[in-house]
This record gives structure tokens, sequence and C-alpha cells, in this order.
């Protein structure tokens, strides 16, 4: 379930030893520093002089001690796993390596927590240390959307959803990237306690109570602002809004009025981002959509959205979001309430109204640098051929 809707009842009821307001924070050895600090101050800080009801936070070490974070700093945790035993909600803020399997004890911890009623909660990477639990089976879950594919493809029971910022599935509850963990934790203050604490807690915090939309903007669609009348942005805007035909990167280069190195070289330099895989991904979102909001075959959504073949539409479909495109529309509909009527197919939004999304070489979403929200894992190569995808 996602952000924008109403929490599902927890499943199973809360263990007598466990309490509600009692939140445990499970840190690792090697965590980014920012993501880990965002439920400390959320559940850490006395704010009921704000209106803000009071959390009990237990700071829990997952592994043996010293703890170093991001940036070398050293971590003492005052708990360990044993006092996850009394929480009712247990976050995992980050993990500090998508590629490398976490402590069996927190999994098991984590496991114990869960069978007890626990509110399970994982932040960006976090969603990794879940799924390795297998309390992601079988349910709807997100992380950063530079991840997203890896998670689909090595825990292939988890319906990842790479476009939101977070997912409420009840008993547990996944985040995107860094400011996305602020939304969720703010969502759990407004599950337990309203709106008007939530609201409370956002003043206090200099954040939006509640932000609209999804990570679907940061999804290497997007230009910068100050590109203006660059031929760039009038370019990417036809090509949004021509994502039914079938074109390459050479036919953008020319509208560009560039060579297909030069077009490469600029559009690299402006969006972060490989001309092809940009388009490529464009294509699999647009797929993506009309899977969901639509009753077209597959062979006719890879017509509509500009694969030469349904074969090209499957390839790429599965690389990024690591399920087939079939297999992607029956487990999407399996977890739509009977009730809810289908979403309307989603307008081409144009650069201009892109500019949040940038991705700049050496800022703050190039994966091409360490950042904050975790380690860039190595992704699969893209096909290098000129023809459309």
């Amino acid at each position: 379930m996602s952000q924008d809707s109403a929490a599902p009842e927890v499943a199973r009821k809360l263990s007598g030893r466990r309490r509600r307001e009692v939140v445990a924070v499970l840190l690792f050895s090697g965590g980014p520093i920012f993501e880990s600090s965002i439920p400390l101050s959320v559940f850490g800080i006395d704010r009921q002089d704000a209106g803000v009801p009071r959390y009990r936070l237990l700071v829990c070490a997952g592994e043996d001690g010293p703890l170093r974070t991001t940036g070398g700093l050293e971590l003492t945790a005052p708990y360990g796993l044993e006092a996850i035993g009394r929480a009712g909600t247990v976050v995992v803020p980050a993990w500090r390596s998508i590629t490398s399997p976490p402590p069996p004890e927190a999994l098991e911890a984590l496991r114990r927590a869960h069978e007890e009623g626990a509110r399970i909660v994982g932040l960006c990477t976090g969603a990794f240390v879940l799924a390795a639990a297998g309390l992601l089976d079988g349910r709807p879950a997100t992380t950063h959307w530079m991840y997203a594919p890896t998670l689909a493809k090595r825990y292939p029971s988890v319906h990842v959803d790479p476009r939101e910022l977070f997912v409420d599935d009840g008993d547990v509850l996944t985040s995107a990237g860094t400011a996305a963990g602020i939304d969720l934790c703010l969502h759990i203050v407004r599950t337990d306690h309203g709106t008007e604490a939530a609201g409370a807690l956002a003043r206090r915090l200099v954040v939006p109570p509640r932000r609209s939309g999804g990570q679907e903007r940061y999804l290497d669609r997007s230009l910068p602002e100050e590109i203006g009348s660059d031929p760039l942005a009038e370019v990417v805007a036809w090509a949004l809004e021509h994502l039914h035909e079938q074109f390459d990167v050479e036919t953008l280069a020319a509208r560009a009025y560039m060579s297909r190195r030069t077009f490469d070289r600029r559009f690299r330099s402006l969006t972060g981002s490989a001309p092809l895989q940009w388009l490529i991904t464009q294509r699999v979102l647009q797929a993506q959509r009309l899977l969901e909001t639509s009753d077209y075959s597959v062979d006719e959504v890879a017509g509509r959205c500009g694969f030469r073949s349904p074969v090209a539409l499957r390839g790429h479909f599965r690389r990024q979001l690591g399920s087939s495109p079939a297999a992607y529309r029956a487990a999407y509909r399996a977890r739509r309430p009977q009730s809810e009527p289908p979403a309307p197919v989603l307008e081409t939004v144009v650069p201009a109204q892109l500019a949040a999304g940038i991705r700049r070489p050496g800022g703050p979403l190039d994966p091409g640098k360490p950042q904050g929200d975790a380690y860039t894992p190595g992704r699969p190569a893209l096909p290098g051929q000129r023809s459309a995808p």
C-alpha cells in the first residue's frame, strides 16, 4: 500500500511484553550516518512542549561494536539485540552494503519481533535487511530507486515499487532514500497520534508534513531549470511526448543539431545519465503505467511504448524491475482492492516540471560518488545498440 492510502490493520496482536511507544533503532557498522540519525531525531527527542507525544527510544547495536559510520565516526549503542524484545516498533535505518548479508542474529531478532506483533520499518537500504529476514515476502515494498532493481532481482517474491516514497503494508513499512525516511517517520507519528501531532513535529523539523508524488520524478528523467532554451530541453520534451513512436538516440541527436558523440557528452553532463539509458528507462516506466491502468496485451504495450518487439520490452522490463510484464501486472492487480477504481493514465511531464529530479555529476543524486543513501551497486550494462530500444 502506498503513501497515499490509509494504513491497514496490523496483522498480529502485540505481545504483552512489548510497548507501542517503545521504538528500537537497529544500527550496524558502516551504515550511512544521515539515515541512521533520522529515527533518532524523530523518536528520540522529547517535544511534548510542541504537542508531539513522546516515544521511548532504544538504540540497539545489530552486531558487535564499535560501530563505524560513514565519515569514520565511531558509535557505541547503549543496547544490544535483546532490547528489541521490548519494542513495539523496530526501525532499520540503512544497511551498509546491498551486496553483503546481514548478521543472522539480527535477522532472527527481527523475525521474532514481527511474530510478536511489532511494527518493522526499513528506511532506504534497510529494506534489504527486512527482505533478508523474509519479512517482505509477498508484500509491496520500496527502497531507493537506484537499488530497486537489485532488490527485485535478489528477492523475487517481494513486490518492489521504485516509484513510491514509502510503502505502508500495516506491520511492515519501507521507504526510499534519505528524505523519504523522514516522510515515513512522520507517517508513523501521524498513524499513531494524528495529523496535528505529525504537523507539529514537521514544523519542528522544518520539513513538509506530507509530500505529494513519489520517486518517479527522480528516475533519470529530468533536466535542470537553468538550461532554459538549451536545445536539449526541447529535445527531451519531444522524446517524452513521443515515447509511443520508434526512434533512437541518433534521432534525438539530430533534433538537437549535434553529432551523436557531442549529444551523448552534453546529455550526460546535464543529467548525469547516458541518453540511451534514459530513453530505455522512460519506455519501461510508460510500460509500467499501461500495465497498471489498461487492458492492453503485452504485445500492444510494447508497441505503445516504442519497443520494436515484445521481446525487447520483456528484457528491459525484467532488467529494471526484476519481473516479466505479465507477472508484474498480475501481482499489481492481486494487491489492489477490488473496489478501488483504476488509476488514471499519467500525462507526460515536460522538463520544466521535472527540475526537482536533477541528477548532475558530483551532485546529490550522482551514483558516481559515495552518498549517504548507501553504496552504489554494479548496475547491469545496457545494450549499446543505436536502434530504438
